[in-house]
């Protein structure tokens, strides 16, 4: 009997480890970088590559430039660019934005601050939580591309 509790006890064990090691390991090693790949949520999502990164939040898309540089506590603070008039048409210009994040374990929290030079007003968009490895749940509006490369 106690070998059976024993070996009850063990299986249940590992089974624990793996599954607190597999949260951990959904992201691949970074290096102080936001990690390469796609972020999904409910309406929002993020595709991460080498040189850029695309978001869309609802109908409306932007990009952040370069590797985005992670701080010891897993936040960043970033100028990029947004459209807030995108889908079924994109109407307007690109608009300058400030995205500031986190991360924390396979989780990203963002928020989007967008200068909206057209209508003279400041707009902000989230906070977005997207999960690494998530494909986006975007509704109506697609996700229309993989993030150009930034000079």
């Amino acid at each position: 009997m106690a070998l059976r509790c024993s070996t009850h006890l063990s299986v249940v064990l590992l089974g624990l480890l793996a599954s607190s090691c597999s949260q951990s390991s959904l992201l691949p090693p970074s290096d102080g970088v936001l990690a390469v790949g796609t972020w999904g949520g409910d309406n929002s999502g993020v595709i991460v590559t080498d040189s850029a990164a695309h978001v869309h939040v609802g109908c409306t898309f932007g990009d952040m430039p370069g590797n985005i540089q992670l701080d010891a506590n897993g936040r960043f603070t970033i100028a990029g660019s947004y459209v807030l008039r995108a889908y079924p048409v994109q109407l307007g210009p690109s608009l300058p934005a400030q995205f500031s994040g986190r991360v924390t374990e396979n989780l990203l929290t963002l928020t989007i601050v967008v200068n909206d030079t057209v209508e003279k007003k400041v707009v902000p968009l989230g906070p977005i939580t997207v999960v690494y490895a998530r494909q986006p749940q975007m509704g109506p509006c697609p996700i229309c591309r993989a993030p150009r490369r930034w000079p």
